[in-house]
């Protein structure tokens, strides 16, 4: 029986990947690097190391890089008070499920973009916990923020359910032994998710599987 469910949040309850994508190769291409939505995709949503080893390459040094990155994370940091970033559907979603399940959400986002975001969101009423950057120190896709949020649930982690819209998402919760329901966003959907539990394509499906009678459930994982 499934009695915690643990969420992502960029691309999963907001739509913010594309926002990350446009500050970082702005700032990359200010040095002469384009970078291609394919390198982010690989670099970023996959490999989750981002391209700063290739701007060392280029001869830039460490305390230049950082100061790029910095830039970066402010450029995105403006780009989330402009933008509308809730995913449709979502509230909804989390209304339901709020109070029949445990839920807490697992981001690899800075706690201080997480803030932004959330800050006119809403939706953190709807959550008994969040497991951020800082609070672990191995990133997806390693399973460490995974099996941080399944300690924080107080059941196992066959009892949980993560919900997920990268492979390097897929792959963190999978490596903590948790069932993963990936929804592909536009960055997302040509991923090979062959390892989910099941590929969705919209939030509301979530309803529909916790739906299904729990013997049902049980036989599919």
């Amino acid at each position: 029986m499934i009695k915690a469910i643990l969420w992502d949040n960029d691309g999963v309850l907001v739509d913010t990947e594309h926002l990350y994508f446009r500050a970082t190769r702005e700032v990359l291409s200010s040095i002469g690097f384009e970078l291609t939505q394919k390198q982010f995709i690989e670099l970023f949503l996959i490999e989750a190391r981002g391209a700063w080893h290739l701007v060392q390459q280029m001869g830039f040094s460490p305390e230049e890089v950082e100061q790029l990155r910095q830039t970066r994370n402010n450029l995105y940091c403006d780009f989330l008070l402009q933008e509308k970033l809730l995913i449709e559907g979502v509230e909804e979603v989390l209304a339901k499920l709020h109070g029949k399940y445990k839920m807490g959400i697992v981001t690899s986002s800075l706690k201080e973009h997480f803030d932004i975001i959330h800050r006119s969101t809403g939706l953190l009423k709807y959550f008994d916990f969040v497991v951020a950057s800082g609070d672990y120190i191995k990133y997806k896709p390693d399973p460490e923020p995974y099996r941080i949020a399944v300690q924080k649930t107080g059941f196992s982690a066959e009892e949980c359910i993560a919900i997920e819209d990268s492979l390097r998402g897929l792959l963190s919760a999978a490596g903590a032994g948790i069932r993963c329901y990936v929804i592909p966003n536009r960055l997302t959907q040509k991923s090979d998710f062959a390892s989910a539990f099941k590929v969705l394509n919209h939030v509301r499906e979530i309803l529909e599987e916790l739906n299904q009678p729990c013997d049902q459930t049980a036989s599919s994982s």
